[in-house]
């Protein structure tokens, strides 16, 4: 598998120049791969090579920006004919395009994100819109949830994720995200799965600064439809894994009676790159069938010392009175990008529909 930057290469640039010639006869194609590879463009990560595209690309377009968004569109739409759209992220430098030089131009942009999202999405692109436009954005972004497009409704509730990763946060509406409310009780039963997940993702967001605002959103939605349940279980991650009292109780999650024993650190030294090894028996000792949500938390040190808490799912399942399981569990220490992983002594615990067992010692070596 290459790197994700590699999708930016000569044989992508001289299809994309070819398709862009092909709508506009004065383009150069030649004099356009030679500007996209000048200076250290081999030196460049993904991001930078996606935004010197842009930069490179406005420098072949119309100075007019209404005239620049036509032609995007014409040639997205012969890209499209000629089937030119595997590795679509490649082409996510249309909506930067918007971004970098539509700013200023709120109505021309508005629009030109409805139609470059149903080709690749633009949901790091409105960002700027929100935060400059605020109430006016999300305006038009509400009508974008009533669209007859999926991608255009999508876009309107992953666009306006408060905390939406990787893009920048939108602070006031982390703060107060009310006026997004109606954008996501307009597709809390969109027929498309691709919305509804983008639904459930924006409701985790929330939850991370405005619990209340959701904890009364899924009492408000709870039996709509098996859909809707499903976008609230799933935007309610977060406070599960939190332990949060009243979505536990929304869920009827009570740990009451239900046993966990032999808990068991197979591996108490373990070295990076290898597997922490644990095991436990549960038991619901109740005399009726009890829903159990089993999770799992590594307490992890931090560079300064401290422990830092990451909890990660077993499942959620129900169990029969008396029933006794034994459970076996790996969590892999192989070196990600996304974590640092620092030796010296860390912590397992096992969480019971939201209550932690205590906590259980073992030791990360190099």
């Amino acid at each position: 598998m290459g790197l994700i930057k590699d999708i930016y290469s000569v044989a992508f640039y001289e299809k994309f120049g070819q398709a862009f010639a092909e709508v506009d006869p004065a383009f150069d194609k030649q004099k356009f791969i030679e500007a996209i590879y000048e200076g250290d463009f081999s030196q460049k990560e993904w991001k930078d090579r996606m935004k010197h595209t842009t930069i490179v690309l406005h420098q072949f377009m119309p100075e007019n920006f209404q005239e620049a968004v036509l032609l995007i569109d014409k040639i997205i739409e012969n890209l499209k004919k000629n089937k030119f759209t595997e590795g679509n992220l490649a082409f996510i430098f249309f909506a930067d395009y918007i971004e970098m030089y539509g700013i200023d131009d709120f109505k021309i942009s508005a629009k030109a994100f409805v139609s470059i999202t149903q080709f690749i999405s633009c949901e790091f692109a409105v960002r700027p819109f929100i935060i400059k436009y605020k109430e006016k954005m999300i305006e038009e972004m509400t009508k974008w949830s009533l669209h007859e497009n999926h991608h255009v409704r999508r876009l309107s509730s992953e666009g306006s994720r408060p905390r939406l990763p990787w893009a920048m946060a939108i602070p006031f509406l982390k703060k107060d995200p009310a006026s997004i409310l109606p954008i996501l009780e307009n597709l809390k039963n969109d027929p498309s799965e691709y919305v509804r997940r983008s639904v459930a993702n924006n409701l985790n967001d929330i939850a991370k600064d405005n619990p209340q605002i959701v904890l009364e959103i899924a009492k408000k939605w709870f039996g709509f439809s098996k859909e809707t349940d499903a976008i609230i279980k799933h935007g309610a991650r977060t406070l599960l894994k939190q332990g949060h009292p009243e979505i536990l109780s929304h869920y009827g999650l009570e740990s009451t009676n239900i046993e966990l024993s032999n808990f068991e650190i197979k591996t108490p030294i373990v070295k990076i790159g290898d597997y922490l090894q644990f095991q436990f028996h549960l038991n619901n000792k109740n005399n009726e069938a009890k829903t159990i949500r089993l999770e799992y938390a590594v307490h992890y040190k931090k560079s300064k010392g401290h422990l830092a808490k990451k909890v990660f799912k077993i499942s959620e399942k129900i169990y029969q009175p008396n029933q006794l399981i034994k459970v076996d569990r790996n969590q892999s220490f192989k070196i990600i990008t996304t974590r640092v992983f620092h030796t010296g002594m860390h912590q397992l615990s096992i969480i019971i529909n939201g209550t932690e067992s205590e906590t259980l010692d073992f030791e990360l070596t190099s």
